[in-house]
């Protein structure tokens, strides 16, 4: 075990950090890149589950980073124990493998805020980006640790198909329609609370999820076995369809436009936006300009404020907008950002947020929208 006793001239600011990992090279480099930077410091690491449960008792972190693939206790076993006994926001470490993606969606799922994926070694520039990324995301689960110990003790049971919000019965306030949403850090849970109420004849959902390529196929098609609706991650031309939602691939701004008549999906490979490649302003600022007020836009939980002038330009153009309550949110940092720019307003929890969204879809339609 290689163990870091908590520095006396830490100050109450300094978020302290607990990597658990297996690899002795893994733990060497997350710990020199947590500690490269000024607002956080490794307190402890654990070669694995067992020996972490004594290094977490001794350090009480703020954040845990965890290995998807550990040995002595399944990674998935220790994060449910952690969730449920001492609830501490994880940031898991993922391979990127299909085994890896897949374990990574059902840790979100026990609870986990979010997670990495394991960093090419040798390549400077990964490393530099891989450096920033973490420290993001630690920051971003720290935020989140009042409000999971507000919560207290998960008792999680078996996972239960919420029942659905009551079909539209309308098919042209329905298929004339688009649902367009925006996540970050939290939304994984937060987009399953959502699309889950959705009803097989909801209108089509546009979905900008921050995520890394490799992921985004996995959450789509765990999120397509839990929904009555279709859920796909997005190969950019599909026609945009009733009870269908389209997931932003991990590697591309994802955007809506309309071919011959047809509203369509596009995929871009143009720079990121606020950082991100899925952006949510680039979904919305492409709904504000192709559906106009038929368009009802929600963003969720998040760091940082990515969405919120695009979903302001959807409000400008006269599509009801909500953001997910401080109180639901993981992190409230994008929510906030729309609602402090006069872009949304509060809407409530993912449920409420479905129901709003399907009561916006039945108001009058509107022929002319933008060019």
């Amino acid at each position: 075990m290689n163990r870091h006793s908590p520095s006396t001239e830490m100050n109450k600011k300094t978020i302290r950090v607990v990597v658990v990992d297996d690899s002795a090279l893994m733990r060497a480099l997350l710990t020199d890149l947590v500690n490269q930077q000024e607002d956080m410091r490794v307190v402890g690491t654990a070669p694995d589950p067992i020996v972490a449960r004594e290094v977490i008792r001794a350090t009480d972190p703020d954040v845990i980073t965890l290995d998807v693939e550990m040995p002595k206790m399944d990674g998935l076993d220790f994060l449910d124990r952690i969730m449920r006994l001492r609830p501490t926001p994880v940031v898991m470490v993922s391979s990127l493998t299909d085994r890896g993606s897949e374990i990574t969606m059902k840790a979100l799922e026990l609870g986990a805020v979010d997670f990495v994926t394991k960093p090419r070694l040798g390549l400077v520039d990964a490393i530099a980006r891989y450096s920033a990324e973490i420290a993001e995301k630690i920051r971003a689960a720290a935020m989140s640790k009042d409000r999971m110990r507000e919560r207290g003790p998960q008792n999680r049971g078996p996972m239960m198909a919420p029942e659905s919000l009551p079909s539209l019965n309308n098919r042209r306030a329905s298929a004339e329609r688009l649902i367009a949403c925006g996540a970050s850090t939290g939304g994984t849970e937060a987009l399953r609370e959502f699309l889950t109420r959705m009803p097989e004849d909801c209108p089509p959902i546009v979905i900008a999820q921050h995520m890394p390529p490799g992921f985004t196929a996995s959450f789509a098609k765990r999120l397509d076995g839990l929904c009555r609706i279709r859920v796909q991650e997005s190969q950019g031309d599909e026609p945009l369809l009733q009870g269908n939602a389209y997931i932003a691939p991990g590697h591309a701004h994802l955007l809506v436009a309309k071919v011959a008549g047809v509203h369509r999906t596009q995929l871009s490979q143009s720079d990121p936006v606020n950082r991100h490649r899925p952006s949510v302003d680039v979904l919305f600022r492409s709904v504000a300009q192709h559906f106009g007020s038929n368009a009802v836009g929600v963003i969720m939980t998040g760091m940082g404020k990515d969405g919120a002038l695009g979903m302001l330009d959807m409000r400008r153009n006269g599509a009801p907008t909500f953001a997910q309550s401080e109180s639901s949110c993981v992190v409230f940092g994008m929510p906030r950002e729309a609602i402090a720019l006069g872009a949304a307003e509060d809407g409530g929890s993912p449920a409420d947020l479905a129901r709003l969204a399907l009561n916006a879809a039945t108001k009058p339609f509107v022929q002319t929208v933008p060019a």
